[in-house]
């Protein structure tokens, strides 16, 4: 686990240190995992998402798992702040959060407008990018971001 406190602070009798954790392996055992899993799994994974996505029943399911492509291609953890608050009175408080989000609504109308789509040209591209040497680090970027492609979700 990679953790550092990125603001240590006091106000008004509140002493608060945040810190960014991030558990994704080391780059040798993502490469290893890619070269043997990542790259065939990551296109089952996505056709799966996509048909689900055209099915009003699936799509929740096929978001969630285009959210998680980061993970699977390259076993890539979303990045957690860890926020942990120490009152005068000795109260402690730890909250753990991810990203900020867009709002639902904003997410949902751009998916039915821009993301279902566009998102299917996205991962088309980077999939066939990620079976050559040379465009492996452009589809590594592409998977990165697919999540907010589809849906504005910051991984």
């Amino acid at each position: 686990m990679n953790g550092s406190p990125t603001e240590n602070q006091t106000d008004a009798g509140v002493d608060v240190t945040v810190e960014q954790r991030d558990t994704t392996p080391s780059i040798v055992v993502r490469a290893v995992y890619f070269l043997l899993i990542g790259w065939w799994a990551s296109g089952i994974w996505l056709s799966i998402a996509w048909f689900l996505n055209l099915t009003i029943i699936g799509m929740p399911l096929g978001i969630k798992m285009i959210n998680k492509v980061p993970k699977i291609v390259s076993l890539k953890n979303q990045k957690v702040t860890v926020t942990i608050a120490r009152t005068e009175a000795g109260d402690v408080t730890v909250t753990e959060s991810t990203s900020e989000q867009y709002s639902l609504v904003v997410r949902g109308v751009y998916f039915l407008l821009i993301g279902w789509w566009f998102s299917g040209v996205w991962m088309s591209i980077a999939w066939l990018a990620s079976i050559s040497i040379v465009g492996l680090p452009v589809a590594v970027w592409m998977y990165d971001r697919l999540p907010f492609v589809v849906s504005l979700y910051k991984y």
